[in-house]
């Protein structure tokens, strides 16, 4: 049994042993064959080595080459370039001596030129003194044979030279003076005449009285009453003068106060055709009036303002502006002349390209002061510019009114227009009028300020004072300073004279050569 056992695992080991040996052999023999396979590739690789290690030898020294060569072309073209460059240096250098050669002959020539102009300034100046010296003498001999110094000749030289001057200064200021008129004058004197003869307004006469006409003799009785008492009635209710007199049936009413002056005529009036003429009635029917009155002014206001196109205005400016209905300056309707100096304004402002509102606006309002200056104390231009300043009218026409009467400066185009309309309201023919003493003290003056000029034999006021022609010495005067006299005459009238509107002055210098034939 043992043996048996022995004998399995020997034989068992043994077959262990011949498969462990068949399996080296055969690992031998795969060994073997991977082997030479890998030697093949080996090899193999070791081949494609070569041929690249060669293939690149082959092109590195094909670059190499063709470096080379490249190289020595860039060598060759640098040496071309240097050889070019040192070539051109040659040439500069020899250009440079040229120059340098030329310079050095040049100053030669000028230091043997300045010499020789040194030479000739000190003869110069030799020749010099001794012509200074025979201008001494000449000189001496001259104010010798003059029996005149050389300072009094430079004088009198000087005076002539100043009179020429003056007439050529005289001469170019008309010139200018003239062109100026020509440009200037044109265009303004076209739109103040087409708004002029656009315009036409009633003449007014001024008035501080009023007449009630009387149906009898026998009514200023009644309107006296007993003892007076209708009449102090009537006085009292309105605050006027109730003048009777010798006139046939006429009662004169005086009151400064158009407005008072205008419900006493009224009442009058009413009182007159009623027939009951007692102190109750009175003060009824003079309250009357006062409604009347009252109500016709704002109805002229709106009126007003709807007749020129104007916009909204407070109810205060409104009842100033009828008012002005019964105020007068000068024998011309305020009222007439404010809304005269609007439409002027306007037409105006239209042909300039302004405002046609605003400027109606400014020159509706640049009197409305007398409105108020019977009542309040101050000038009409400063009542005015308060009242419009509290009611909110635009600065423009708060400075129109101030500066239509050169108070204050316009600081614009309508303001300015306001101006020119206002002068030209009052100044047109018929506007207004001045008392004969005033008038006549006026003309007097114009003509005495004239004749103080000398070279002027006569001078006459024409055109109720429009115009001064003045008639000028044709002896002392020629034709430049008459121009020159007649700015001067202006200009003094201007300094010293208050005159409506214009004037113009006209200096005439008449030559009138006589002979007689015997």
């Amino acid at each position: 049994m043992d043996n048996s056992i022995i004998l399995l695992l020997s034989s068992g080991l043994a077959g262990l042993l011949v498969g462990i040996g068949a399996c080296v052999v055969m690992s031998r023999a795969g060994l073997n064959k991977n082997q030479q396979k890998a030697a093949l590739v080996v090899k193999e690789a070791q081949a494609k080595a070569d041929n690249l290690v060669k293939q690149a030898v082959l092109d590195g020294r094909t670059q190499a080459h063709e470096i080379k060569i490249q190289a020595e072309k860039e060598v060759k073209d640098r040496k071309a370039e240097v050889a070019e460059m040192e070539n051109k240096l040659l040439r500069r250098e020899d250009n440079l001596n040229f120059r340098d050669e030329t310079l050095t002959s040049k100053e030669k020539q000028l230091e043997a030129k300045s010499a020789q102009l040194s030479d000739k300034l000190a003869k110069l100046d030799v020749k010099e003194k001794e012509l200074q010296a025979k201008i001494d003498v000449q000189v001496d001999e001259l104010e010798r044979i003059a029996a005149m110094s050389s300072a009094q000749a430079k004088e009198e030289l000087f005076a002539i030279v100043e009179k020429r001057m003056e007439k050529e200064t005289v001469a170019y200021i008309k010139e200018k003076e003239e062109e100026a008129k020509a440009i200037a004058d044109e265009k303004a004197r076209n739109i103040v005449a087409l708004s002029i003869q656009r315009l036409s307004q009633d003449e007014a006469v001024e008035r501080t009285v009023s007449v009630v006409s009387l149906p009898s003799e026998e009514m200023k009785g009644r309107i006296i009453g007993r003892e007076g008492r209708n009449i102090k009635a009537i006085e009292q209710a309105t605050g006027v003068d109730l003048i009777i007199d010798d006139t046939p049936e006429t009662i004169t009413v005086s009151c400064f106060d158009p407005i008072r002056r205008e419900i006493a005529r009224l009442a009058l009036e009413h009182l007159i055709k009623d027939g009951r003429i007692q102190p109750g009635r009175i003060e009824e029917v003079v309250n009357k009036m006062k409604k009347e009155i009252n109500n016709n002014i704002m109805k002229v206001g709106e009126d007003t303002i709807f007749k020129l196109g104007l916009g909204k205005m407070d109810r205060e400016t409104i009842k100033l502006i009828g008012r002005l209905k019964y105020r007068f300056s000068y024998g011309q309707n305020a009222l007439q002349h404010s809304m005269e100096v609007a439409h002027l304004c306007g037409m105006m402002a239209a042909e300039l390209g302004l405002n046609q509102q605003l400027a109606k606006r400014a020159g509706l309002l640049h009197d409305i002061g007398k409105a108020l200056d019977f009542e309040i104390e101050g000038s009409h231009v400063e009542l005015g510019y308060k009242f419009c300043k509290k009611h909110g009218e635009k600065d423009v026409i708060l400075n129109a009114i101030q500066a239509h009467h050169g108070e204050v400066e316009p600081t614009s185009l309508i303001a300015n227009l306001v101006i020119a309309a206002d002068t030209l309201s009052a100044a047109r023919p018929g506007a207004r009028y001045e008392s004969l003493q005033n008038y006549i003290n006026r003309l007097e003056e114009l003509e005495n300020i004239t004749k103080q000029f000398d070279g002027v034999e006569s001078a006459y006021a024409i055109q109720a004072g429009r115009e001064v022609r003045v008639m000028a010495v044709p002896e002392k005067l020629d034709d430049l300073a008459c121009h020159k006299l007649a700015r001067d005459i202006r200009d003094k009238i201007e300094a010293e004279l208050t005159y409506p509107g214009q004037i113009k002055v006209t200096v005439i210098r008449e030559v009138r050569a006589n002979e007689l034939a015997k």
